[in-house]
Formats: C-alpha cells, structure tokens, sequence
C-alpha cells in the first residue's frame, strides 16, 4: 500500500529506529529484560474484531495476535470512558483513588485549556519502567491533561508522567473538531455561547456591564484584567468555531499543527517512533478518510476505520518480527472502552458494536461498555492459541510489566494483578475474586466470581436511564450520565450471572437463585473492604489523606491562559512538516 500512503513508507523506518534504540539499551543489562509494545485503541467494541466472534470486518492482523498468542475472554476496563479507564490502565488504580472520577455531567476531560489531569504526584507503569532502564514513549492519544497554573507548566503532561519520549495528540477528538460532524458533549457550551453573543448585540448599556462584571470577576488573577478580558472577548468567537480548541499533535512538549488537519493524523501517528505505547486515535469520531480505505469495507466509515487500524498494528507486527525481536518482546492489543453505541448520523452508524453484550460507552457497569479485547502475544513465552475465560482487567498491566521488568521495591497500593500466571498456565483462576465497577465516582456493580464455581455474578445498585425509553442507549443525551434522575437505584440490586447470562437480560431473583442472600453479603463485604482503602473525600474515612478531585467543573472548564498555543495566544496557527520523518 506504499503507493497509496506516502507516509506509510517511512513507518518501518521509524519503528525500526526506536526498537533498535530498545535493543541496545537492554544489551546493556546483565539480564536481558523483555521490550512491551501496548497497542491501545479508542472506542471500539468487542465485537467489532474477528477473533472475538465478528465475519463482516477483516482483522486479520489482530486475529494473528491472538492465533500466535494468548486471548482474554473478560478483559474488563475499570471505567466506561477515555479519560477514568487510560488513568486507571496507566496507575494499576482506579481513576478515583487518583481524583479522575467525575461527579457530575462532564466525565472525562474537556478541554486542553482545563488545568484537570492525572496528578504530578501519580506513579505509571512508565515511571516505574524508567527506574529500571528502560527508554520509554507514547505514541498517539493522551486525554489525561497538560497544563495546572500555567501555560508551559506541563504538570499532567506525558513527559512528567515516565514517558522520555510523546508524539500524538495531547487530547482527544470530539465532532466538534470537524466542520459537519455534529457535536458532542459541547453542544451545552456552544448554545450558552450564541446566547451570550445575543446578549452582547443587545446595546451598548449591556456590554458595558457585562464588561464591568468581567473586569471585577478577573481581577484576582495572576495576569491583568484587561488581558483576561481581551482574551475572552476573542475567544467568545473562537470557541464558537473549535477547531483550535481541540486536540493537535505534538512533539513532547511542543505543538506542531494547530488546527490539526484530521485527514493526515492516522498516517502522521503511523509513520513516527514507535515507543513504549501506541496510542491510536481509531476508531473514535470524528471518523477518518484515508485515501486506500475509504470504502473498502462493509461497514461504512467505522467498518473503513476498523480495517485501516488493523493493518497499522500488522505493520507493527511485521516490524517487530523483521528484526528478530518477537522472542523478546510482550506484544499487548486492546480497547480503553466499548464502542459508542449512540454516536450515529444521516451516513450511518459511527460507533462501535459491543457484540452480545448490553450497552456501551459511558453506560456505567453494563458489560457492553467495561469488556474489551485482550491480547497478549510473546513467541516461546506464551502459549499459542491459549484462550483464558476468567476476569482480568487493564489494570493488570502495571502489576504485570513491574513484574517482569523485576522490579521488586515496594509500592503503594494497587488493584491490579499480575498477570503471567494465567497467560502461561500456571494459573487457572483469576486473582479477582471481586471487581468494581464505576460510574464517574458512584460504584455502579461489583463482579464475585465465587472459589470453586464457574459463575461470575454481577450485582447493579443502579443502572442508567436509556432515553427514549426500551431504546437501549442514552439517545437524548448522547451519552448516559450516572447520578440524578439520570439513573434508577434498585432494592434489592439487580442480580446476573454472566457465565450462563453474560447479555445480561435474565435477572436472577430469590426465588431463581439459592445463592442470592449470599451473592448480596459478600459483594457487601467486598466494598466494605474497598472503601476502607479509600481517600477521605470519597470514603468518609477521616484517616487517609484526600485527593483533590480532577474532574470537578473548576479543572474541567476552559481557561484560554492554560491553551497550548503555536503562536501568539489567540492566534494560533502552525503546520507540520511531514515531508521527512
């Protein structure tokens, strides 16, 4: 396809150039330690891949993965999405012990101007790889924030959070971005925004108060009142358009494209170094066009999007084989959430599909939006075609790579387990006798799966309203919300057993299941135990030391003095050179 993608030629050169650098720097060791390549994706379903049960979109190199390697039947990630599962994925934690659990509307970071992010003080797996020599790198999406009290401070920045090396997109990519994509979770802020502009041409008496309240709202600032005003007087309009405001790539700390150019991102992303962590941004909206895949599959754009991102990870595959490197070298593929089922337009269907599984996206507990892919391959370390039923989570991956990076000191808390047991067979059962599931900051179920039984029951406090009602989404708000009259508490829970049940659709009751009173006093007992380990502000334990919470309105909402800018603030503007690698 070299012809079709002039940047893909460059793609071996620069993944062979980073995996080289990896090489030499584990010569160095005594004891040759293994290289991780994660390949993380961004909104897709379950069901969207070959191996996992899909016949109407080609995966073949995912598929390969798992033929070669060893595959995760329930691979949980510990929130529904980006922004609370890529902090708990990262820390081996959930979101909230990190402050990255929302309490309201908003659930995942908003803007890059917000001063909200993974906290400076967090450890990664990233950070505790550099301790033990490793050269590391993110590659593609970040959407855990960058700036705190100013811009160029980068506290929640990759660099400051064990990665030597960050090319991608510091954000994320919303509709917004795009001309004619519709909107998303700004759809609010747009509406308050044309409201405020109508109220500006209303006479020169209001904007001269609206003016005065400016000024005196801003003088407590760090910078002077009238820059703030100037600022946003200019920005009212160009918020109104967001194709600034939104996410654009990046070279460790330094723009390089603002606005971004969303046709070129999927090559830019693949023709780079290939480090530690390849982030993709597929197959989250706005959907890419690429010259070569653009109606190639059956599925429309998302189907196109699904089969373009496949032959990136085989290009990373055939690289990683070509040098040798297979045997030394834990391949890992998965999903941060499921597909959003919701996200639709007058083309079709641009969200995933989460295959049996009930709900998606932004759904709180229901499987359709916690079970992703898991794939681990490792050639002469993991068995081939080995296939594991029993829960695992993306916060298995801490404890895992710590594990085989021997890294012995001690560390605080985490909740994630080591893996390797259960992916070379020296384990069958999973050390998560129980898992939480959140929403936002509210625990939503709790999963047992009991010793010496097969079942894995799962117990829902509450669960989302879909709108319109029987719809099986959350149509109205585009995404479901988890608190309010948004959601139904039940008494007694609802009840499943996702190992004869797992579309969950057959409550079980009283009646139906002899273990019911005990399934309802261990899951009791378990978030007992679970709270208690909590900081004081989400646990009411006066013991333990608060967290400050990330995601409140004051950290998420846009402040134009915290915008990464190329160029002078607010105008900013500037274009990538990928005209050499």
């Amino acid at each position: 396809l070299s012809h079709i993608c002039r940047p893909c030629v460059c793609l071996a050169t620069a993944i062979k150039a980073v995996l080289l650098l990896l090489t030499f720097k584990s010569e160095g060791n005594k004891i040759e330690k293994p290289n991780f390549i994660l390949m993380i994706v961004d909104d897709m379903g379950i069901g969207d891949v070959g191996c996992y049960g899909n016949d109407t979109i080609r995966t073949p190199n995912i598929d390969r993965l798992a033929s070669e390697g060893v595959k995760l039947n329930q691979h949980i990630a510990a929130a529904p999405l980006c922004t609370p599962s890529r902090a708990a994925f990262l820390t081996g934690r959930y979101a909230l012990r990190s402050g990255m659990g929302s309490t309201g509307r908003v659930q995942v970071l908003l803007f890059l101007g917000g001063s909200g992010g993974l906290p400076p003080n967090e450890t990664t797996f990233a950070k505790r790889l550099q301790q033990q020599g490793y050269t590391t790198g993110l590659v593609g999406k970040w959407h855990l924030g960058v700036n705190c009290e100013r811009r160029g401070d980068h506290c929640h920045h990759p660099n400051q959070h064990g990665f030597s090396y960050f090319y991608g997109m510091p954000f994320t990519l919303f509709n917004d971005c795009v001309s004619g994509e519709g909107t998303d979770v700004l759809a609010d802020l747009q509406h308050t925004l044309r409201n405020l502009s109508l109220m500006l041409g209303l006479g020169l008496v209001t904007l001269v108060r609206v003016i005065l309240f400016l000024l005196v709202w801003l003088s407590n600032a760090s910078q002077t009142a009238w820059m703030r005003l100037r600022f946003l007087l200019l920005c009212a309009s160009f918020l109104y358009n967001l194709t600034v405001c939104c996410g654009f790539p990046g070279v460790n700390q330094e723009v390089v494209e603002q606005p971004m150019t969303v046709e070129t991102l999927p090559q830019r992303n693949a023709d780079r170094p290939f480090l530690l962590i390849f982030s993709l941004l597929h197959v989250h909206v706005p959907l890419f066009e690429t010259p070569g895949f653009a109606g190639r599959s059956r599925h429309g754009r998302y189907g196109d999007n699904m089969e373009e991102m496949d032959w990136i990870i085989g290009k990373v595959t055939e690289t990683v084989d070509s040098l040798g490197l297979a045997n030394n070298t834990l391949m890992y593929f998965t999903s941060d959430h499921g597909g959003h089922i919701e996200d639709a337009d007058a083309r079709g269907q641009k969200g995933g599909w989460n295959g049996i599984y009930k709900g998606g996206k932004a759904m709180g507990g229901w499987e359709g939006g916690i079970r992703v892919p898991g794939i681990f391959r490792w050639p002469g370390r993991l068995p081939a075609g080995r296939v594991v039923d029993e829960p695992t989570s993306l916060m298995d991956l801490y404890p895992t790579l710590k594990y085989l990076a021997q890294d012995t000191q001690p560390d605080r808390l985490l909740d994630g387990y080591n893996l390797m047991p259960l992916l070379e067979g020296a384990a069958e059962r999973s050390e998560h006798e129980f898992m939480l599931h959140y929403c936002g900051i509210y625990l939503n179920a709790v999963r047992w799966h009991p010793p010496g039984s097969d079942s894995i029951f799962k117990v829902h406090f509450f669960t989302p309203n879909f709108t319109p009602p029987g719809a099986g989404g959350c149509y109205e708000t585009k995404v479901c919300l988890c608190h309010g009259d948004y959601v139904t508490h039940h008494n007694p829970p609802l009840v499943y057993d996702l190992f004869h049940d797992p579309s969950e659709s057959r409550p079980l009751t009283r009646d139906t299941e002899p273990r019911f009173a005990e399934i309802l006093e261990q899951t009791a007992k378990a978030v007992e135990r679970h709270r208690s380990t909590l900081p004081q502000n989400q646990a009411g334990d006066s013991h333990t030391a608060s967290v400050p919470n990330q995601m409140s309105w004051e950290k998420i909402l846009w402040r134009p003095w915290l915008q990464p800018c190329c160029g002078t603030f607010p105008f900013c503007g500037c274009k990538e050179d990928t005209t050499h690698t």
